[in-house]
């Protein structure tokens, strides 16, 4: 089968037939992590989104999702990230032809330029574990989302929490490469019930829907197999498809998550 048709299937899926329409080539180069469409997808599916709706995307990488929720559902997305300049994300903006509805922000997760109550709905596609861990960001970050409206996140998660030792195929060396389990990140990997305790113990939103994304780890492991028939080598999180193959499932996925803003919420 020729590279690009293998590539195609790999990334056209039924449970996903939005994000199954968009070309390949274009996610692979604006990738920064497991396929943000699917992720994206799959908290739309347990997310009201409709037209007209301000949304803030947290962490939009190269504006990947924002271009896709601002196309599929007809929001207007600010596209915030910190590792990649506004301007580049502009460029994809203006080739979409999304300029009225896409706005690119550089700015840090902590020193956010918004107005109170300004978003309808804040997304937030395998990033929010980076800065969201910690026990009063809920608070300063829900302060940006009007009361009523909802956050969605989707993070990398386990399907059990992680004690030491760790299963030898997340701390084994890859040859000249470190090990796939990175301390200094892969301990904000957590549990469903842990980020639902995480949200509800504040009292400022009311937890609609958290659990593992069916089958996670499964199209982990299929998008690391569309990395290598694109032949594409990302530079962030370590590729391997050997450690989602040992793991079969039994740790790793990703912890979709949804919650509204309590009406008394500041």
């Amino acid at each position: 089968m020729p590279m690009c048709d293998r590539l195609k299937n790999l990334l056209t899926l039924n449970r996903f037939p939005r994000a199954s329409k968009y070309d390949a080539r274009w996610i692979l180069d604006n990738e920064m992590g497991p396929n943000a469409l699917w992720l994206a997808e799959s908290l739309s599916q347990v997310m009201p989104l409709s037209p007209g709706m301000r949304i803030l995307d947290m962490g939009c990488g190269r504006g990947m999702t924002s271009i896709f929720f601002a196309k599929e559902f007809g929001v207007t997305v600010w596209a915030n990230d910190l590792w990649i300049p506004a301007r580049d994300v502009w460029k994809d903006v203006h080739a979409a032809g999304l300029e009225n509805r896409v706005f690119p922000i550089t700015a840090e997760a902590h020193a956010l330029p918004y107005a109170d109550a300004f978003f309808d709905a804040i997304v937030s596609l395998d990033s929010f574990h980076y800065y969201g861990t910690d026990d009063t960001y809920l608070r300063y970050f829900s302060r940006f989302l009007r009361p009523g409206g909802r956050i969605g996140i989707v993070v990398p998660g386990l399907v059990r929490e992680l004690r030491p030792p760790l299963p030898p195929y997340l701390t084994r060396r890859r040859g000249r490469q470190p090990p796939w389990w990175d301390p200094t990140e892969c301990w904000s990997f957590h549990t469903a019930p842990w980020w639902r305790r995480h949200w509800e113990h504040t009292g400022l939103v009311e937890v609609e829907t958290c659990a593992m994304i069916k089958d996670g780890g499964k199209l982990w492991l299929r998008w690391e197999h569309a990395l290598a028939a694109g032949k594409h080598s990302f530079s962030g999180f370590p590729a391997d498809p050997t450690v989602l193959r040992a793991d079969r499932g039994r740790y790793l996925g990703f912890v979709r998550m949804v919650a509204e803003k309590a009406e008394g919420g500041r």
